[in-house]
């Protein structure tokens, strides 16, 4: 089939797959932003045992295969009585994996802020947790904004994790399996997707870039 063919046959699913896509990574980089702050605040606690966790985190989720993850949640869970859509198992797996690349991230940022904002903040009688909201995370944040558009990118292409399970409506990836059973979609249905995830990879580092200009740390 054309494109012509395939957009005039499928486009209305094609601009739903491409939404879901969009769905699912915003949902799954807030979810990961927020995990990887909560695992790096961990890591870097005088809590012996927190910073034990907070690193068997990022060592085991960093690790595993994404389909491994998913097949877990999918099939493994529910012999616990633990039972998730395949949405939500979706979802899990796309937040989990990238919160612990979100906090490898954030510590690279901590260890470019200076040793003496650090002093300054416990000279001023800061606790550890009011250090860590006002002084570090902030700036660990504003270091690590360039790494964090990756990340994003990173977490859209992992949305395509969605084609292995019967979600409705479908992502990018799980459009051209379902095209292809039905039709000769070929690889033109690949390069539809294709273009779509490259023209939202474009418009998110282009997005990262104006904000590491906007807040980057000027030494």
């Amino acid at each position: 089939m054309t494109i012509s063919e395939l957009l005039s046959q499928y486009g209305e699913k094609y601009i739903q797959a491409l939404f879901t896509t969009w769905q699912l990574t915003a949902l799954s980089f807030a979810g990961a932003l927020m995990i990887g702050i909560i695992i790096t605040v961990m890591r870097v606690c005088p809590i012996k045992p927190l910073r034990i966790f907070g690193d068997l985190y990022v060592q085991i989720f960093r690790n595993i295969p994404g389909a491994s993850l998913l097949i877990v949640l999918v099939y493994a869970l529910p012999n616990l009585n633990i039972i998730l859509s395949y949405y939500q198992c979706v979802l899990t797996a796309t937040t989990m994996i990238p919160a612990a690349f979100c906090s490898e991230y954030l510590m690279s940022g901590i260890d470019a802020i200076g040793i003496g904002q650090i002093e300054a903040a416990r000279s001023l009688g800061m606790t550890f947790g009011t250090m860590m909201r006002k002084v570090v995370i902030p700036q660990a944040v504003r270091f690590s904004v360039l790494p964090m558009t990756n990340l994003l990118i990173a977490t859209m292409l992992t949305t395509s994790l969605a084609s292995q399970v019967p979600l409705n409506p479908k992502d990018l990836t799980g459009l051209v399996s379902y095209i292809n059973t039905r039709d000769v979609g070929g690889v033109t249905s690949f390069l539809i997707s294709s273009i779509m995830y490259c023209g939202t990879a474009v418009i998110i580092g282009q997005i990262g870039s104006f904000i590491d200009k906007k807040v980057r740390i000027i030494r």
